[in-house]
């Protein structure tokens, strides 16, 4: 079946952007006395919101340090993420074919809007994508079902018109916390069979089988 509206997460799910995103957070561990971390044990904190992730990576709970390595991260990520951000090479014809049926598109991330704009304006992906609500646009991030609730309201939908596209964990949960259909994509670091107790309409390797029927 088609959707009327498709909702995607952004890191993992449409673009690859773990070259910036370990880069940053090596530069901020480094500069700031932390130990080093595994590249992978890195890349299971990408689509997490950053200051769970810092804390993660850091051990640190206290919220004046996590807002300060945050915004270190933030200066690190000014100078290199755009650049290191890359769409899957099938995002674009999966979009625009969604586009040319009638649906509406919208990226719920916890990625910042605007870094996701920059990305989007390069590869004129803006004018496919009708809608990007990062993390200063909730309360709560992912798993809180609120940035979808919120794109379902902005587009006049429903629950039943929504089908939300996530690479991890905490996007399938997001999407059973809102009570909209999941396909959980394999191009992250979640396996397939982590997903397989969750609800979804689909496990995909790539992307453009959102093309296939459901």
């Amino acid at each position: 079946m088609n959707y009327p509206i498709y909702l995607f997460d952004f890191d993992y799910t449409l673009a690859n952007s773990e070259k910036g995103i370990v880069g940053c957070f090596q530069i901020v561990l480094n500069k700031n006395g932390y130990p080093t971390v595994p590249v992978e044990e890195i890349k299971r904190t990408i689509g997490m919101p950053m200051k769970a992730a810092l804390s993660a990576l850091t051990r640190e709970t206290a919220a004046h340090i996590l807002e300060e390595l945050r915004r270190k991260y933030s200066l690190e990520a000014d100078k290199i993420m755009t650049e290191s951000t890359f769409l899957y090479p099938e995002t674009i014809p999966t979009l625009t074919r969604i586009k040319a049926d009638g649906s509406k598109i919208g990226i719920i991330s916890t990625k910042t809007r605007s870094r996701i704009m920059e990305t989007l304006v390069l590869t004129n992906l803006d004018k496919v994508v009708d809608l990007v609500l990062g993390i200063e646009d909730v309360s709560e991030p992912k798993p809180s079902p609120e940035g979808i609730y919120k794109a379902i309201n902005i587009f006049n939908g429903t629950k039943n018109d929504v089908l939300y596209t996530g690479d991890s964990l905490i996007d399938a949960h997001a999407a059973k916390n809102a009570a909209v259909d999941f396909a959980a994509v394999t191009t992250g670091t979640t396996t397939a069979n982590e997903f397989i107790d969750l609800p979804h309409k689909k496990i995909m390797k790539s992307l453009n089988e959102l093309l296939l029927k459901l």
